[in-house]
């Protein structure tokens, strides 16, 4: 991480009830939902992958407020919910980000096991509380693969909670796919998440290439 010249004093909306927001777009996702069921690939993983790789290149969503000063991660892991469908339990996983392997493919055969593994609870589970979690290098990512949805609301922790939160939902049958972000108005603008689905959108469309590599 590194500490920017900003002085948390001087940051607009921390003194807001709440200065949390968020964003819907839809995306197609064509070109990657047909490539991975060609080659028995989740689609979860790959959309994962686009979607973490896409908001890493966002300074903005990478920054936090530590101990009263301005701090910006170099990346950010995800964390995520698994479902047991056994029971219908939750269980939270750390996954590490794709920048951190030498390739794509050997990033989604490190989740792949990982998934495996968490659904035998094999893993030692995320287990830290909301309230800490917005200073970590962190995002939650989570998908509703049943439900084509337009936009979609978040439980807020606190008003000036910082960690982006995002969801992403079903393929429809135009084969586009709502992505819904929720940030901080402290850090992050319309032009840094009009960036960020632009960079969803990229990968979505190019994904393969870097998986193929």
């Amino acid at each position: 991480m590194k500490e920017l010249d900003l002085k948390v004093e001087d940051l607009p909306f921390t003194d807001f009830l709440s200065a949390r927001y968020g964003m819907s777009v839809k995306i197609n996702a064509e070109k990657l939902w047909k490539y991975s069921k060609e080659h028995n690939l989740s689609f979860f993983t790959l959309s994962l992958g686009a979607i973490l790789s896409a908001t890493n290149k966002v300074p903005q969503l990478k920054r936090r407020i530590i101990d009263n000063k301005v701090i910006e991660y170099d990346y950010l892991d995800a964390v995520c919910p698994l479902l047991n469908e056994d029971n219908g339990t939750f269980n939270e996983m750390k996954i590490k980000n794709p920048s951190k392997f030498n390739n794509l493919l050997q990033w989604y055969n490190y989740v792949e096991e990982l998934k495996e593994n968490a659904l035998k609870e094999e893993i030692d589970f995320f287990n830290v509380e909301m309230q800490e979690r917005d200073e970590l290098d962190i995002i939650n990512c989570s998908c509703i693969p049943w439900v084509d949805f337009e936009s979609i609301s978040n439980p807020i922790a606190k008003g000036n909670q910082i960690q982006p939160l995002i969801t992403w939902g079903k393929v429809n049958e135009n084969y586009e796919m709502t992505v819904t972000i929720t940030v901080s108005h402290i850090f992050v603008f319309g032009r840094d998440l009009a960036y960020f689905f632009e960079y969803v959108q990229d990968n979505f469309d190019n994904f393969i290439e870097y998986l193929e590599k």
